[in-house]
């Protein structure tokens, strides 16, 4: 009997031993343990059967001036999803970035055409507001320890407040404002595909951005703190430095992103991007960085904010009401958090 009882949890360990070995073997797992590794690859994977499936679907998807037209919509939410994916990164989240956005650009706009500033200086006031908000959230997350949720919800609120008794509710045209403010909204053509001055600063910033959380002591910081603050903390890393420099990165990003939806529309409006927060959150989230921190990169973002625009176009071409266009939306969503989840459980 003693003999038995003692076997017994030899044999249990060796047949746990067996099925580790033979889940690290499976071509599901190898596949999970490759994901996990590039989390860019499934978005990249998407974007492309999108593009193939569409492009059947319609012969105008891939006409040069739909093109133009997809990469033109996605330069906002584009750069407002990188500032997103820093705060994902540490496994916050976000949700006043695109009233920060109208707020600075109010301000810009207002600082040019009704205070008579140049408008070197109109982008320099915006810049301060945008960091400004940048500097509250990160107070009341690092300071007060609220969770990032909370702060940003209640700022959201308290951005459009302040955005509409700043602005009087009025919108201001592109031909008021001065030639410098609607730059980033002219063109010039690429194999035939035209690209505004928006659109190339938006990647320049996911070039610097992807430079800097690669190769740099400050983008290991952010990753170290979002996958575990307290041993990020042991490790010597100051967390509430990281977290606050991360909201101050986040509100320059979303200054630049205000003077691009100046040039995109032509107009600087305190209605404009009334979703723009959770289709940063969206493009974020498809493109693999996971809403628990420490996992994602922002190519993978800027492919998640391509696969939005693409789907959005091509069901718009297809014919389907804009009802169902935000429904793919969201089944999108799902499914990207539902990867993700089943990502995370790889062992390492």
């Amino acid at each position: 009997m003693t003999q038995n009882a003692q076997e017994a949890p030899a044999t249990t360990g060796a047949h746990d031993l067996a099925e580790e070995f033979l889940d690290r073997t499976t071509p599901l797992s190898r596949l999970r343990s490759t994901m996990h590794r590039y989390p860019a690859l499934s978005p990249a994977i998407v974007l492309v059967i999108a593009v193939i499936v569409f492009g059947l679907l319609n012969d105008r998807f891939l006409n040069p001036a739909n093109l133009s037209l997809i990469t033109q919509q996605v330069a906002v939410v584009g750069t407002l999803a990188i500032a997103q994916t820093l705060i994902i990164l540490t496994a916050g989240i976000d949700l006043s970035v695109g009233a920060v956005m109208v707020l600075s650009s109010m301000v810009v706009a207002q600082s040019s055409v009704q205070a008579g500033l140049p408008a070197v200086f109109g982008l320099l006031a915006g810049l301060l507001v945008a960091l400004g908000a940048g500097a509250v959230n990160g107070f009341l997350v690092t300071r007060l320890r609220l969770p990032p949720f909370i702060v940003t919800l209640g700022t959201l609120n308290i951005f459009i407040a302040l955005t509409l008794l700043y602005s009087s509710g009025a919108t201001i045209r592109g031909g008021e404002m001065p030639d410098l403010l609607t730059w980033t909204g002219t063109t010039f053509n690429i194999g035939g595909v035209n690209f505004t001055t928006g659109v190339l600063m938006m990647l320049v910033l996911y070039l610097v951005l992807a430079f800097i959380l690669q190769k740099t002591a400050w983008g290991r910081h952010v990753y170290a703190v979002g996958d575990d603050k307290e041993a990020a903390r042991l490790a010597g890393i100051s967390v509430n430095r990281v977290l606050m420099s991360v909201y101050l990165a986040a509100g320059a990003i979303l200054a630049v992103g205000a003077w691009i939806q100046i040039g995109r529309s032509n107009a600087a409006s305190p209605n404009a991007g009334v979703d723009l927060n959770l289709d940063s959150i969206t493009a974020v989230v498809i493109g693999g960085t996971s809403l628990f921190g420490g996992r994602g990169t922002v190519w993978g973002t800027l492919l998640g904010a391509l696969i939005v625009g693409v789907f959005r176009n091509g069901l718009s071409l297809a014919g389907l009401d804009v009802l169902w266009q935000t429904f793919a939306v969201g089944v999108l969503i799902i499914v990207a958090v539902s990867v993700d989840q089943w990502i995370r459980k790889v062992r390492k």
